[in-house]
């Protein structure tokens, strides 16, 4: 991966329905030549698929936390995804290093919705506790 295919990959994380013909220009390669990079990086799995970007607040969800999962001994990842990949609310699940066992990113419609959402997860067998942040404000996301 080269200089022009960061910068292909930068720009479609702008705008993935971008025309190859505009990042061409950007790269100043024709829009053929775009194309041939975008395959290559899809099959090279740089690129691993393209998704719609929601509004959270236009969709309805108008709570969001990220919460601090801890469990029983040394419960493996595989078991904490099970756990939390059914919960509708959970937006990522991630492995972390520190005392939690894992880290979500939660939204809901409401807190009510987030509180139902964190009694389920704290329900689920090995997680022994939860610790949520609410999020007031998001700065920025990429």
């Amino acid at each position: 991966m080269d200089d022009i295919d960061r910068t292909i990959v930068v720009l479609m994380r702008e705008n993935a329905r971008r025309s190859f013909q505009d990042i061409g220009h950007h790269v100043h390669l024709s829009a053929p030549a775009v194309k041939r990079r975008v395959d290559r990086l899809e099959r090279d799995g740089v690129l691993l698929g393209y998704s719609a970007v929601v509004d959270p607040e236009a969709f309805g969800w108008h709570a969001e936390a990220f919460v601090d999962i801890y469990c029983e001994g040394s419960m493996p990842g595989t078991a904490i995804k099970r756990a939390v990949a059914r919960e509708p609310g959970v937006v990522s699940a991630h492995t972390v290093a520190g005392e939690a066992s894992a880290l979500l990113h939660v939204r809901a419609r409401d807190t009510k919705d987030l509180e139902a959402a964190l009694e389920r997860i704290r329900a689920t067998d090995g997680v022994t506790r939860t610790v949520t942040e609410v999020v007031l404000s998001t700065l920025f996301q990429r």
